[in-house]
């Protein structure tokens, strides 16, 4: 058998929209508690709200991944409000894409900046509290395009290519506390990070939505805490 995971607490990254949303509410039917972080606050009010509506608590921090004293604030105040996380899912992100030479070095700067110090921050804020429980788990959302290299997406690439060599060293350092650290990396989701405004509902339905890595998410964290999958790539069966 499994474990539970009703009554424990996870901090949801880039909860207000796409795949943060969908796991956040995911996670919510589950009866976990929510610690819900994004930029935009409204968005998280909105996801929190329809979290509630499942008997959890779900308290909204709103913050820049990419901004280390914005993070350590918010996840001080939601470990004051909701205690020890039980549960990280490192999910905010950006794409940045264009030719090599197209790109600016700002562009390029802050696709490291949030993708990767996002990561590293909310990451470094979070585990000394599981180090301290001994136990928990952290789940970081990477790509694709983090196993892969492609025309048009240097920047992209390489803010996810580090994000598995990073959750790879973390991962050995911390399975000794009872930390499991696991990697996902979808291709194409259906999302506004992925889609904008450019394709019809029809199209989108072809690839993976967020609801399904929500439901994937939920089931990798019922695992026996013995195990865990350390590194997983999803795609669509047929999107073509």
């Amino acid at each position: 058998m499994g474990q539970q995971i009703k009554r424990k607490t996870a901090i949801v990254t880039g909860a207000g929209s796409g795949i943060g949303r969908s796991t956040a509410l995911e996670l919510a039917k589950e009866g976990v508690n929510l610690g819900l972080i994004a930029r935009t606050e409204s968005k998280l009010n909105e996801v929190a709200k329809e979290a509630a509506s499942y008997g959890v608590k779900a308290v909204v921090a709103p913050a820049d991944i990419a901004n280390l004293e914005e993070v350590e604030y918010a996840v001080k105040k939601l470990h004051d409000e909701l205690g020890f996380t039980d549960i990280l899912i490192n999910n905010a992100g950006i794409g940045v894409y264009g030719s090599f030479l197209e790109l600016e070095p700002e562009e390029w700067k802050r696709a490291i900046e949030v993708n990767v110090y996002g990561t590293y921050h909310v990451t470094r804020a979070v585990l000394p509290q599981m180090i301290e429980k001994d136990a928990g788990d952290i789940i970081n959302i990477s790509s694709s395009s983090g196993l892969k290299g492609t025309a048009g997406s240097s920047a992209y690439n390489a803010s996810k290519f580090a994000i598995q060599g990073m959750t790879e060293a973390l991962m050995q350092e911390v399975r000794r506390n009872n930390i499991r650290v696991f990697t996902l990396n979808p291709s194409l989701v259906a999302t506004e990070l992925a889609f904008g405004g450019d394709s019809d509902k029809n199209d989108k339905e072809k690839y993976m939505q967020p609801e399904d890595l929500a439901e994937y998410m939920v089931g990798q964290l019922k695992l026996h805490p013995r195990m865990f999958i350390k590194q997983s790539l999803q795609w669509a069966t047929n999107p073509f």
